[in-house]
């Protein structure tokens, strides 16, 4: 069963999603984080940024794995998801380079990519997954029908995903086809998950993963089998509970 946690702005999502991850890293020095791009957690991650210059937490032990990556862009393109991620945390914190994880593919074919980063994560124990939500349920690039018992793998983007990233890039044109992606299974993995969302956009989304079936078309159901998982979501995403 989900816990959920509804606030009245993003920026009170933000806050009490640092709640979580605040927790863990005071009481575990060496933690394994899973985050997530997009816009969702950027304010997750303003708040991690505020803690550690406070002194109130450090990542010098600390050990990450981002969940996705484009497929296709240079590594200095702006909007690759470890340009991103240095940007608006890792740059701002003490977290060392050799410790932080992102998936990389050099094509839609290079299956020992998956196979690489699957077995890096098998050798340890993600203890706080940050996930974020596409507006047709996919977690990570897990888009509808993949399969549940799926690891990293490579996924071609839906034209609605494009669609919605398209924002961050000049044109349709330029937003990847591919990208790859951590597994459902993969995610499943992690000790606790907490899922964050904001927006009329994403209410629908909201409302099928905690209410409806357990289905592949809604890829974010299956966090209805997880044992812990806090859904923390603004009073827009909330509209159809």
């Amino acid at each position: 069963m989900f816990k959920i946690i509804i606030k009245n702005t993003y920026q009170e999502v933000s806050e009490a999603a640092n709640e979580f991850m605040r927790e863990l890293l005071v009481a575990k020095k060496d933690a394994v984080i899973g985050l997530a791009t997009g816009s969702s957690p950027l304010g997750l991650y303003d708040e991690m940024i505020k803690d550690y210059q406070n002194k109130v937490v450090s990542f010098k032990n600390t050990v990450s794995f981002n969940l996705d990556e484009y497929i296709g862009l240079s590594d200095d393109h702006p909007e690759t998801y470890r340009s991103f991620m240095y940007a608006n945390l890792f740059s701002k914190i003490d977290i060392l380079d050799e410790n932080v994880h992102l998936p990389k593919a050099i094509d839609e074919n290079d299956l020992s990519a998956c196979e690489e980063y699957e077995t890096l994560l098998a050798k340890y124990l993600v203890d706080l997954q940050v996930l974020g939500m596409g507006s047709n349920a996919h977690i990570g690039f897990n888009e509808p029908n993949t399969p549940f018992e799926s690891l990293t793998h490579i996924v071609e983007l839906t034209n609605r995903t494009r669609l919605d990233n398209q924002r961050f890039f000049s044109s349709l044109d330029e937003v990847p086809t591919h990208a790859i992606t951590m597994g459902i299974k993969t995610i499943l993995k992690a000790k606790k998950i907490i899922l964050i969302a904001t927006g009329v956009n994403k209410n629908q989304a909201i409302y099928d993963m905690v209410n409806g079936p357990l289905s592949i078309e809604v890829p974010a159901s299956i966090l209805q089998q997880h044992p812990d998982v806090t859904v923390i979501i603004d009073k827009e995403a909330a509209a159809k509970l």
